[in-house]
């Protein structure tokens, strides 16, 4: 029997957006990766994540289709779960946690989520106007300034890895991609209305920060 919570992550303060992620807290209960692909396959979220070591805050990410050394909702997910983890540790590496009232906090490289392309574009009206996935090949994160002088964007994001995923309600990978490249602190929103706040730190990593909340459970 395997216990799966149901989260959505990166939720607006209006509760609109968030993305679905799915969090098996007994990591043992599905061994290998054979069974962790099959079943974020069926669950069909964009990322299902596995507890291995909940003292330690040892994760492993699956999409319907692959394995991700890091990936920023369902860090954030796991987070609101483990609510004494200060330190998660997907395959990527350490992942410090902090907690700032409702909003959770991780902080990662933006090396770790190489492969995706950020696209500028003209207008907020431009993004919206956009299919799910536009045509082409490749991960594409495509934002536009709602407001440059107050970091708000508005972004969309586009797996395009041909798996079930169309588009990405909200990507703290991606977000932390487009902070690096940008330098700056930004208020993203993304899909239909999810939100995700970023800044880099003096170290050098970009802190990803958002909203996490349980929506239900499913056995299996």
């Amino acid at each position: 029997m395997i216990h799966i919570h149901i989260l959505s992550v990166f939720r607006g303060a209006d509760g609109r957006g968030g993305n679905p992620l799915g969090v098996v807290l007994d990591g043992a209960s599905v061994p290998g990766p054979e069974r962790r692909s099959a079943l974020a396959a069926e669950l069909g979220f964009s990322e299902t994540v596995f507890v291995d070591d909940a003292e330690r805050g040892t994760v492993d990410i699956w999409t319907p289709s692959v394995r991700l050394p890091f990936a920023g909702h369902p860090l954030i997910g796991v987070a609101s779960l483990l609510t004494e983890a200060d330190v998660l540790r997907p395959p990527a590496g350490e992942v410090p946690v902090r907690r700032d009232g409702d909003v959770i906090r991780i902080a990662g490289r933006a090396e770790w989520a190489s492969g995706r392309r950020m696209e500028r574009y003209g207008s907020v009206a431009e993004v919206d106007a956009l299919p799910a996935p536009p045509p082409g090949e490749g991960w594409l994160y495509a934002w536009a300034w709602e407001d440059e002088a107050a970091g708000r964007v508005r972004a969309r994001a586009f797996p395009r890895r041909g798996d079930a995923i169309a588009e990405d309600e909200a990507t703290g990978a991606a977000a932390l991609v487009l902070t690096a490249e940008l330098g700056r602190a930004l208020d993203i929103r993304q899909g239909v209305g999810s939100r995700i706040v970023t800044r880099p730190l003096p170290d050098g990593t970009i802190e990803v920060g958002g909203r996490a909340e349980v929506v239900g459970e499913r056995v299996m």
